[in-house]
């Protein structure tokens, strides 16, 4: 049983809607710039989603007084953009598994700053909106999306995972449609906790790069409508393997050989019954960071030697979008199949050592391949891993 990607939605600092994020992956145009949506002393450059909450509330055809997370709002308008484009009519028995790690964060200062002002100061709606499945309850209340939904929350492979479980639902019939995803918004308080990390750049990022100094923060939202094959209308490709494995290393790093990463792709690779010769483009999950980006390579490296396949990360596109991101890639992997393209590494200068090695390096401008299988990595803290493999039907 095929299970396929039906519909694709997502909002990023490439814009809004898949056309004009395939065409700023096509033409290697950038979405990295400085914030303009919210206060913070911090100077840095960010993937910022190009319209403040009112445009976006307009947009999603909601209330001027209505108050919703900026991350509610990203993920109301990619998720219905994907139902729309698998052309699903009746939403009622529709399945829903987003993820997210920064939940309502955007309102729960507002809350906050008057709360602590005065006894009865503070309005309960916007630190109501704080926990993580609230977002997921108001885009299945915006799409209409009235069967099993849930959220998901293992940082930076959170998306992933929503596909993960998609797939499993629909393979053992416990749902008819699912739309699987993630959203984050920006907000200073992820701005401060990364920035405490010190692995944020302060130019644009350079994934795999020698002289890489940290990530750019993104936000974004993605989803993707998964059906049976013999069910969808049509299909962009199918997830052809999974998997999810996590080395418990550190909170934050992974490991220097890359064990949990080289144990997600294994895995995938083995469920989708392929080998490592079987992989036409790798879409990296390349934070920029010199910890992930070595432990990815020499990940990939024990792998496929010197026979690596063309890969790059498009985390210099639209910055690393936490929880987003699995879905992102997902969505980019999906359009990569279907054109016939492999997304450019921005910003890539100088390969790092561990590249030399096996004279190998990511990809510098787009390039157009006969692209059969993909493989789309997402690695979060905690050492949770991700690997999945899409495709062409």
């Amino acid at each position: 049983m095929k299970i396929v990607i039906s519909g694709i939605g997502i909002v990023s600092a490439l814009g809004i809607g898949a056309e004009r994020n395939l065409a700023a992956l096509v033409g290697e145009r950038g979405g990295i710039g400085p914030i303009r949506h919210f206060s913070t002393p911090h100077r840095v450059p960010v993937g910022e989603v190009p319209l403040s909450n009112a445009d976006l509330q307009r947009l999603a055809g909601l209330s001027d007084t209505d108050t919703v997370s900026r991350t509610a709002l990203l993920g109301m308008l990619a998720a219905a953009e994907a139902l729309d484009d698998a052309q699903i009519a009746s939403r009622q028995r529709v399945a829903l598994i987003s993820a997210t790690t920064v939940g309502g964060m955007d309102l729960t200062p507002t809350f906050y700053a008057p709360f602590l002002a005065r006894a009865n100061g503070g309005r309960l709606r916007h630190v109501a909106q704080h926990d993580c499945h609230s977002s997921t309850q108001r885009i299945a209340q915006h799409c209409g999306i009235g069967g099993f939904r849930t959220a998901i929350s293992t940082a930076c492979s959170s998306a992933a995972n929503a596909i993960i479980m998609g797939q499993r639902l629909l393979r053992h019939r416990l749902a008819d449609i699912v739309v699987c995803g993630g959203t984050d918004a920006l907000c200073a308080y992820t701005l401060c906790g990364f920035r405490s990390l010190m692995i944020l750049d302060t130019d644009p990022c350079r994934p795999f790069d020698a002289s890489r100094a940290g990530l750019n923060l993104g936000e974004a939202a993605a989803f993707v409508v998964m059906q049976r094959e013999a069910e969808a209308k049509q299909a962009y490709c199918h997830l052809a393997g999974a998997a999810n494995a996590n080395d418990a290393h550190h909170q934050t790093a992974l490991t220097d050989d890359g064990r949990g990463p080289q144990s997600a792709m294994r895995q995938a690779l083995e469920r989708a019954s392929l080998g490592p010769a079987d992989i036409d483009y790798i879409n990296a999950h390349g934070t920029g960071t010199p910890n992930n980006d070595a432990s990815e390579l020499r990940a990939m490296t024990a792998i496929w030697g010197r026979d690596l396949p063309p890969f790059s990360s498009t985390k210099a596109f639209t910055g690393h979008t936490l929880a987003a991101a699995g879905s992102v890639e997902a969505v980019f992997a999906a359009l990569a199949i279907k054109h016939g393209k492999a997304w450019a590494n921005l910003n890539f200068g100088q390969p790092m050592p561990e590249a030399v090695a096996i004279d190998r390096e990511p990809i510098r401008h787009t390039l157009s391949l006969p692209l059969r299988h993909v493989l789309s990595n997402s690695f979060g803290f905690g050492g949770n891993c991700t690997s999945l493999v899409f495709s062409k039907l």
